[in-house]
């Protein structure tokens, strides 16, 4: 179990100061009564003065709730005990003279990670020092062994940030940011941010190790046919939200029962016997679409977006990864390593989805990617219902 290295100055530091001050004198005065009644007794023989027991309970009760309750707000940095203990920035009189780079934290676990990512890469461009939002901590740190320190809220707020927008992809303007304080903004996930960094960002985003191990046995009791598989291959399936913002915002489709069966069948055809381990947050739609007619397909996902560590952890701990869309996808593939395949086209030309997002920035150049069927018609994907098959015709 780490330590959690917060000091007693800085758990006072973030308390309410008249709140403490109030606090402390009642306490120092109860129990100034507490000892010197026996005095007041024997020496003076004067009737007992001391408050009566109850409120003295009633003094102690407030003076520990309220320690209590302060030292949670600063603990909550490590939400679990094997988060990484992180540098928490609280005063302003600490910040470096150089400026600070933070990030608009912002999204779910893919999102956070490439923001965290591109923070990395960009402050380390720009020659200023990086600190994360305490949500993002909270978001990361259960997985990860992230080494960002942490900005504290009441010293975030104290600052006048300049918010610098970013895109889905590297432009050479964000390797010259003048500002002292910035705060990144978007929804940046592209490796032609921090690329060329990728080993550290490999360690920045390793398992906790009993998170790994955890990985690992699931993975170890899978069979196929009987013996163990020498090659795992992740599935992600990304569904929930995106089966309808796809067509209806984006012009655009999720994977279909076809293309999941292709990216199974290009494994299959490479690897001997392979076992794919398929997660997603749409598990019922990947039992009823999914051939496991030849015993190599796994449900292993629990399906559950407000926890997804357990899944991630799986895909990561893969040799090779099939994904979808989404940038949950895409970091389980570039942290696995390995082949990866992955939904391509799956957009018309015309969507406003390509404005902020160029699959060439987001998909890495050695990975595969299958077509996904677009249009109206007998090569519509079987799967639609006739409802969205409606909606899409009035998009087209």
């Amino acid at each position: 179990m780490a330590d959690v290295h917060l000091t007693l100055e800085q758990l006072v530091y973030s308390m309410d100061r008249t709140l403490l001050c109030t606090v402390k004198k009642c306490y120092n005065w109860a129990w100034w009564h507490i000892i010197s009644a026996p005095r007041r007794l024997t020496t003076r023989k004067l009737r007992a003065t001391c408050l009566p027991l109850s409120t003295l309970y009633l003094l102690f009760v407030i003076f520990v709730v309220s320690t209590v309750f302060h030292c949670h707000k600063r603990l909550a940095l490590v939400p679990t005990p094997w988060a990484s203990s992180p540098r928490v920035l609280l005063a302003p009189g600490q910040l470096p003279r150089e400026g600070v780079f933070t990030v608009d934290a912002v999204g779910r676990l893919g999102n956070q990670m490439g923001q965290y990512a591109t923070l990395y890469a960009l402050a380390k461009a720009n020659g200023r020092p990086a600190f994360i939002p305490e949500h993002m901590h909270s978001t990361l740190a259960p997985l990860f062994r992230i080494s960002l320190p942490v900005l504290h809220s009441a010293t975030a707020h104290s600052i006048t940030w300049r918010n610098y927008h970013l895109d889905d992809w590297m432009q050479e303007r964000y390797r010259h940011i003048q500002d002292r304080y910035v705060r990144l903004t978007g929804y940046p996930c592209s490796w032609t941010f921090y690329h060329h960094l990728r080993p550290e960002i490999l360690r920045e985003f390793s398992l906790h190790e009993h998170v790994r191990r955890q990985a690992q046995a699931f993975l170890g009791e899978l069979r196929v046919q009987g013996s163990r598989p020498r090659t795992f291959v992740g599935v992600h399936v990304r569904r929930g939200d995106y089966v309808h913002v796809m067509p209806r915002v984006w012009k655009g489709v999720v994977a279909d029962r076809g293309y999941l069966q292709q990216a199974l069948d290009w494994f299959r055809a490479r690897y001997p016997a392979p076992v794919f381990v398929v997660t997603s947050n749409g598990m019922a739609w990947c039992r009823e679409n999914m051939d496991t007619s030849r015993g190599d397909v796994v449900f292993a996902g629990n399906g559950l977006e407000g926890s997804p560590g357990r899944d991630f952890a799986l895909l990561t701990q893969c040799n090779h990864t099939v994904m979808t869309i989404g940038t949950f996808g895409i970091w389980a593939a570039y942290l696995a390593g390995g082949d990866t395949v992955y939904l391509a086209n799956y957009t018309l030309p015309d969507s406003p989805y390509l404005e902020v997002f160029k699959p060439e920035a987001a998909f890495l150049p050695e990975w595969v990617g299958i077509a996904a069927k677009l249009g109206p018609g007998p090569e519509h994907p079987s799967s639609w219902s006739p409802k969205r098959r409606c909606i899409w015709a009035q998009l087209v």
